[in-house]
């Protein structure tokens, strides 16, 4: 019998959920094989924090919205696993961008990833798949493989601003197909779509009756000459789940405050899908009533000329980069339209001694104490991602870091002449996109 005597030995597992969740970003930066260079001041260009080095930050009205939601005694008490009436009601107005919302369409979250994960829970389960664009942000990997929903990819296109191939997403839509994720403004990739091109997805969406998950953490994140549009404003039919938060924009990751706002204009969600996400909610019993209290202050008093200056600075740091890394030999940034990231390709042909982007990486990071993201930590592999963020004079830096490098690495010049011939031509189809 159990609790008599020692024959039986202990055997105690990590659940199939705890031994197939990965969050792949970290886990590749975790288990880098090197050191950065003690030599060099580290630069990190690897995660996607515009806190971190403190040089933007949020205004004053953000600040005395969260010291006043301290005093009072609403924000020390339970709220409903939803979220409050009232900081519901502020999502719903500050989201007329999407379409008309109401206050009983917004689900309070613990972060947009939490709006993520309620999304993909409530449509997808065991035995079924949903679609992630290629490269895409790799935390919709990370919460749904442990529930034994599958992951399949759909590409995007470099060469055509990083939208999404059309064909590669009809390709992809199966009868388990439960959902297609949608990153708009994107990350990695850092593409703004044209209202044009979101309607080319929905109608795909429409013709395999499939919903949308709308991850538009970046929302309003965009570069001058682009414009974002919400997805759900275009759906004529297709229902969309949006997932956004304060993380990026008020720049308070830290905070965990996100939403998920239900789009529905014909009712094919119904009842089941409402209640499901509201059974959900209560595993976790609702994100922090402190910052919901405030979230009503928050999302009406941020001046915008506080948003438009977020916005030149990182707009002027793309800039800067991409004309920098242009000097690079072996390398070809591609121009974003917005959030707050580049993608630059890597010719590794160009680089005998590296096989793929992480030894490219890795050995950057122990030369010249620069760390990127690889581009296998998106599927996207001889390509890596930078963060714009960081103080003007730390991104110059880093780019003559890594110009030497590549210049340290290249392969000599007279046994790539026809490969550098080629890149030059690239090159000027490239410099017309930016």
């Amino acid at each position: 019998m159990a609790g008599q005597g020692t024959e039986r030995p202990w055997q105690v597992r990590a659940t199939f959920l705890a031994r197939n969740t990965n969050n792949l970003i970290r886990n590749v930066i975790e288990n880098l094989k090197v050191q950065p260079n003690p030599e060099k001041k580290l630069i990190p260009l690897s995660l996607g924090d515009p806190t971190v080095f403190g040089n933007i930050t949020p205004p004053e009205e953000l600040l005395q919205a969260v010291r006043d939601s301290i005093d009072n005694n609403k924000s020390r008490t339970y709220g409903p696993t939803n979220g409050q009436l009232e900081a519901r009601q502020a999502v719903a107005d500050y989201s007329i961008h999407q379409g008309r919302v109401t206050a009983d369409d917004v689900i309070l979250t613990s972060g947009c990833a939490h709006a993520l994960e309620l999304a993909i829970t409530v449509l997808a389960e065991d035995g079924q798949n949903i679609l992630v664009p290629r490269p895409g942000y790799m935390i919709y990997m990370t919460l749904a493989e442990g529930l034994g929903i599958q992951i399949k990819y759909y590409d995007l296109l470099p060469e055509q601003k990083w939208k999404v191939d059309l064909g590669s997403l009809q390709k992809q839509i199966d009868d388990k197909t439960a959902a297609i994720v949608v990153i708009n403004p994107s990350n990695p990739c850092g593409s703004v779509y044209s209202e044009e091109h979101l309607l080319e997805i929905l109608d795909i969406a429409s013709k395999n009756r499939v919903p949308i998950i709308a991850d538009e953490i970046y929302e309003h994140f965009v570069f001058s000459g682009h414009k974002y549009t919400a997805m759900s404003a275009l759906s004529k039919d297709v229902p969309i789940l949006t997932c956004s938060g304060l993380t990026k924009r008020f720049l308070v990751p830290g905070w965990r405050m996100g939403w998920l706002i239900v789009h529905d204009r014909n009712n094919i969600f119904g009842k089941e899908i409402r209640q499901g996400l509201r059974n959900l909610c209560g595993r976790l019993l609702g994100p922090t009533t402190l910052i919901q209290h405030a979230l009503p202050s928050i999302l009406t008093s941020m001046p915008q000329h506080f948003f438009d200056g977020v916005m030149f600075f990182i707009e002027s740091q793309a800039k800067l980069a991409c004309e920098a890394l242009q000097r690079a030999p072996g390398l070809r940034p591609i121009m974003p339209q917005g959030s707050m990231y580049m993608m630059i390709e890597i010719k590794v042909s160009m680089f005998s001694e590296f096989q793929n982007d992480l030894q490219f990486i890795e050995r950057l990071y122990s030369e010249q104490s620069v760390l990127c993201i690889p581009g296998q930590c998106f599927y996207y592999p001889n390509f890596m991602r930078i963060v714009l963020t960081v103080p003007e004079e730390i991104l110059r830096e880093a780019c003559q870091r890594i110009i030497a490098f590549c210049k340290d690495h290249a392969t000599p010049k007279e046994k790539h002449m026809e490969m550098i011939t080629n890149k030059l031509s690239v090159d000027k189809e490239w410099r017309v996109i930016y």
